[in-house]
C-alpha cells in the first residue's frame, strides 16, 4: 500500500483531490499539507511550506511517502499582481519536488500545468498537443518553463513525473483562488444569493472548462496509468466543456428564470483572449483512455443542487 502526500491541499483542486484519494486509499495513507491550517480539523494534516526543501524532505521521510501531488501555486490573475513572487514560488516548489524525486525520496510525482501555457499565436480552436506556445502571463510562463523542466528530469534522470494541462476548473466545494476562469464559480453563488452577476469577462469569451469530478478523475487516472504507455513527458492536454459567460448564464436561467447578468470586463479579459477556446486531447484518450463525463447542463444542474444546501430556499427549484 502506498502513502501519498498532497501539497497545496487547501486549494480549490487540492480539497477535492484529498477527499477522493482518501476514499480510494483510506485517510491515514493520504497526508494533506499546506502553508495554512485547514478550516476544519484534519487528523492527517501537516503544516508545510513547500518552498522549504528540507521541510518537504522531512515530511516525506516521516510518513514514508511514495507519491506526491504538488498542487501549490499562485494562479493566473493573482500572479499578475505579484509577478516576481509568483515566479519564485511557482518554480521553487517545483524544483524542490523534482530534486527530491531525483534523490529518490519521491517515487511518483504529479504536477499540474494549465491552458495558460498557450498564448496569442496558439491556434484557439481544437488546440493540439504540440503547437505554438507563447504565454504572456507570469503564470503561463512559469507553467511552460515547468513543463520543459519536468520533461528534462523525466528524460535525463528517469524521474516519474506526470502532468495534465488543466482548463478552468468549476467546483461547488471551495471558492477559486485567483484565476481568470473564477467567474464560472462565482456566478453560481451570485445567482442563488442575489439573482444577478456582473461578469469580469465579456459575454462571448469562450474558454475551455472542466467540472471538478472530471478534473479529479483525470488527475488520479494519469497517476495510475502504465508509465510505459505515457508518450507525453511534459503535460497532456485534457478537454472538458467549452462555453462563454453568456451561454453559462443561459444554462443557469433554465433553473433560475429570474437570474440576470451584466458584463464589466477587467484586466482578466486580456488574459482570457490569449487562451484557447477548445482543446484537442487525443493523446490523453489514446494513452490512458481519458474522456470527460460532464456536459454543460449536467454540470450546471449538479452545481445548483449541491449549492442549494447553502441556500435552502432554492431547494424546491432544483428538484
Amino acid at each position: 500500500m502506498k502513502n501519498i502526500l498532497v501539497i497545496g491541499a487547501n486549494g480549490q483542486i487540492g480539497t477535492d483531490l484529498v477527499a477522493a484519494l482518501r476514499q480510494k486509499y483510506t485517510p491515514q495513507r493520504v497526508i494533506a499539507s499546506d502553508i495554512k491550517e485547514p478550516t476544519r480539523f484534519d487528523a492527517h494534516f501537516k503544516l508545510l511550506d513547500a518552498t522549504d526543501k528540507e521541510a518537504v524532505r522531512q515530511i516525506l521521510i516521516d510518513f514514508d511517502i511514495d507519491e506526491v501531488y504538488l498542487m501549490a501555486a499562485i494562479l493566473s490573475a493573482s500572479a499578475e499582481k505579484i509577478p516576481d513572487k509568483a515566479w519564485e514560488i511557482n518554480m521553487k516548489v517545483l524544483f524542490n519536488a523534482l530534486e527530491l524525486s531525483k534523490e529518490g525520496f519521491i517515487n511518483k510525482l504529479f504536477w499540474p500545468s494549465s491552458i495558460a501555457v498557450f498564448g496569442p499565436h496558439t491556434p484557439r480552436i481544437d488546440t493540439p498537443q504540440y503547437t505554438v506556445m507563447d504565454p504572456n502571463t507570469v503564470y503561463g510562463i512559469s507553467k511552460l518553463a515547468g513543463e520543459r523542466w519536468i520533461e528534462y528530469y523525466n528524460n535525463h534522470y528517469d524521474v516519474d513525473v506526470r502532468s495534465v494541462r488543466y482548463p478552468g476548473i468549476i467546483s461547488w466545494k471551495t471558492l477559486p483562488g485567483g484565476g481568470t476562469t473564477d467567474y464560472a464559480v462565482e456566478i453560481f453563488h451570485e445567482a442563488l444569493q442575489n439573482r444577478h452577476y456582473t461578469s469580469f469577462l465579456a459575454p462571448h469569451t469562450r474558454l475551455p472548462m472542466m467540472y471538478m469530478p472530471d478534473a479529479i478523475e483525470a488527475t488520479i487516472n494519469i497517476m495510475e496509468a502504465d508509465k510505459e504507455k505515457l508518450r507525453i513527458k511534459n503535460s497532456y492536454n485534457i478537454a472538458g466543456i467549452s462555453f462563454t459567460p453568456e451561454e453559462l448564464a443561459t444554462a443557469i436561467q433554465q433553473y433560475l428564470p429570474d437570474f440576470s447578468i451584466d458584463y464589466q470586463p477587467d484586466f482578466r479579459q486580456a488574459i482570457a483572449e490569449s487562451w484557447p477556446e477548445s482543446i484537442n486531447d487525443a493523446y490523453a484518450f489514446k494513452d490512458w483512455h481519458w474522456h470527460h463525463k460532464y456536459d454543460l447542463d449536467a454540470m450546471v444542474r449538479d452545481m445548483l443542487q449541491n449549492l442549494s444546501n447553502k441556500y435552502p430556499k432554492e431547494e424546491s427549484l432544483l428538484l
